[in-house]
């Protein structure tokens, strides 16, 4: 199939939410690649770009600070609505010269904790008023998606105000029992440190942080669970154990032990999830679950992050594992 100058790129996105992909790429000199259940399948009924068609592509969906912002920066983030129906967040970045496309696909559903046969914890954490909530992994395991679903179960069970900050917003909410205000970078906040600073103001009960990044970000999402409120967030962590060590390591050295005192009394749980291979080839998440409760906060206080492994899996009763 000729990739038509005139449809842009919908046809190939759509074609990918149908078929429910977790990733296309679009590059000069290849046809579109789609990643579905892991592996990368290039999709040969479309013929491959040329550096003319792709950036007319780009470009049509772009604004004019959108159009600035790539052409000076080099990299943008974004998201795209299909008039047909599903959703993408994008990244357009340059290599060789030549503009290309990484998409991640977002259902416009978003899928029950029970869909997700997510760990019995995560029933658990929505149901707080305040704490640090973590859900942590490598790229592309469902950190989104299960945030996406807790915060869709506070929002069909409780008259709560949740605000999101997010680069870009992905899965979309509908308010329901909940007020929910979304939030992107760039066009609603600025940068998540000025974001996080003015949130108190606005009234919330629930906050969503895209990804802590930084100490800056770390600090204020601490702070704002140590205030009453019930703050979700992610990190690219492997384990809870290797999560408590990145967010100390974070800080400098004479602000180490104060952190670990704050972590210990406002971590409500990590999360760590990766995908791997069912029998039939599609993914399933496997988890590792953290609950804080007096051994850990005594072991994250006491700087003993190496003996939290034992206690994960000696304390199946309180869901851990």
């Amino acid at each position: 199939m000729a990739l038509d100058p005139k449809a842009g790129i919908h046809p190939i996105l759509k074609k990918a939410a149908d078929l429910h992909v977790s990733d296309v790429h679009c590059m000069v000199g290849q046809s579109p690649i789609f990643r579905m259940n892991g592996v990368l399948e290039e999709q040969k009924d479309f013929k491959a770009y040329t550096e003319e068609i792709l950036k007319k592509h780009l470009n049509e969906m772009l604004t004019k600070a959108q159009h600035e912002e790539f052409y000076q920066t080099r990299e943008l983030d974004m998201s795209l609505v299909l008039p047909a129906g599903g959703r993408f967040r994008l990244n357009l970045f340059w290599e060789k010269g030549n503009p290309a496309l990484a998409a991640r696909y977002i259902p416009l559903e978003i899928p029950s904790l029970d869909d997700l046969l997510a760990p019995e914890a995560s029933y658990d954490f929505v149901k707080r008023d305040m704490g640090l909530v973590l859900v942590t992994g490598p790229t592309g395991c469902g950190k989104s998606t299960m945030l996406a679903s807790m915060l869709e179960d506070i929002n069909l069970n409780d008259k709560k105000h949740i605000i999101t900050l997010e680069d870009p917003v992905e899965f979309m909410y509908t308010p329901k029992q909940s007020l929910i205000a979304q939030r992107e970078l760039g066009s609603d906040f600025l940068s998540f440190e000025e974001g996080l600073k003015h949130i108190l103001r606005q009234d919330p009960d629930v906050i969503l942080v895209g990804e802590m990044r930084n100490l800056e970000t770390i600090s204020a999402a601490i702070t704002l669970a140590e205030t009453g409120h019930l703050v979700f967030a992610t990190l690219h962590t492997n384990s809870a154990p290797e999560t408590i060590d990145r967010i100390v390591n974070v800080f400098p050295p004479n602000q180490q032990q104060q952190i670990r005192l704050q972590l210990a009394m406002t971590l409500a749980g990590v999360i760590s999830q990766i995908l791997i291979p069912k029998t039939d080839g599609a993914l399933i998440a496997a988890h590792e679950v953290l609950v804080n409760n007096i051994a850990i906060a005594n072991l994250i206080r006491e700087s003993k992050t190496n003996q939290i492994q034992n206690v994960l899996y000696s304390s199946p009763d309180e869901h851990m594992n």
